[in-house]
């Protein structure tokens, strides 16, 4: 791994940097919501004292790689402040799991906390979703594809819907057919190399194959019409993921006539120092559409 892609890597924890530890809110650690091959996922609880129904579930994943050391309290104070509660989601991590295996954990997570919501004073009709860069990418694939489990599967978590009813998210990828510009795929830049093993990719994929890839997994080719009231941060010197994913998607919903709002930070990257404190943006978007 080249040291300008090992900074790029580490920038995309940034929201995910422990703060100064709290202990007003309750905080239930280890929460399985699923099982595959032998691998239990979690995710982490932060319920405030007086919760008012809202969920929202915060997408602990930076390039697609999540670990339960980058679970953040302090994350969840400005949504818990207001009576939130929040759902820090460990996800299977690449390169074992492949993106498409990635997204069907956050459909279950989804899901999960649909079912149990009333165990911690959740509606199961308020669900927000937030993350950042690939934690944005996420939280944008619950809206565009998000929907009802099958109706015959024998786990009923699985027959619940995986639909939120509101996004906040900073600078997610969300076409990976035009990334930059019109007709740019991004699997051939080379700075991005680094994440094929995300998707499955190696120097055999075709074609055709990589052109699939990147429509399934771009939140810009779902249920666009359909999606929840959506808010992107995005910084306009962002070297890794370019303003013109942010600013193209925003486009879409517009003319979709969905509820969206796209707020550009002059001159910053892909992260920036103190970009914690603008949770309580995303907190305010949550209240805004799900109150």
């Amino acid at each position: 791994m080249t040291r300008r892609s090992f900074t790029v890597l580490a920038a995309l924890f940034a929201l995910c940097v422990p703060l100064t530890l709290q202990a007003d809110q309750t905080h239930i650690k280890d929460v399985v919501y699923r099982h595959k091959l032998g691998v239990a996922l979690t995710m982490d609880v932060f319920k405030p004292e007086k919760p008012n129904g809202i969920g929202v579930l915060w997408m602990v994943s930076g390039g697609w790689v999540s670990d339960h050391k980058s679970i953040n309290p302090d994350l969840a104070r400005p949504f818990t402040d207001r009576g939130m509660t929040v759902f820090q989601v460990v996800h299977g991590t690449q390169p074992r799991f492949t993106l498409p295996e990635i997204v069907e954990d956050i459909h279950r997570a989804v899901r999960f906390v649909r079912t149990n919501a009333a165990n911690w004073g959740v509606s199961p009709d308020k669900l927000g979703i937030a993350g950042g860069s690939a934690g944005g990418h996420l939280s944008l694939m619950m809206g565009a594809y998000g929907a009802p489990g099958p109706a015959d599967a024998k786990d009923p978590v699985d027959r619940a819907s995986s639909r939120v009813q509101a996004i906040a998210c900073f600078f997610p990828p969300t076409d990976f057919l035009n990334y930059g510009k019109e007709g740019q795929a991004a699997m051939k830049f080379p700075m991005l190399r680094v994440f094929w093993p995300a998707f499955g990719i190696t120097d055999k994929t075709s074609e055709e194959e990589l052109e699939k890839l990147a429509r399934t997994l771009s939140p810009i080719y779902g249920d666009l019409k359909n999606m929840p009231p959506t808010l992107i941060i995005h910084g306009d010197a962002d070297p890794l993921v370019p303003l013109q994913q942010s600013r193209r998607l925003i486009a879409k919903l517009e003319e979709a006539k969905v509820a969206c709002k796209l707020e550009v930070r002059p001159g910053k990257a892909h992260g920036w120092p103190g970009i914690e404190s603008e949770a309580r943006i995303l907190a305010d978007w949550f209240e805004q559409h799900l109150k």
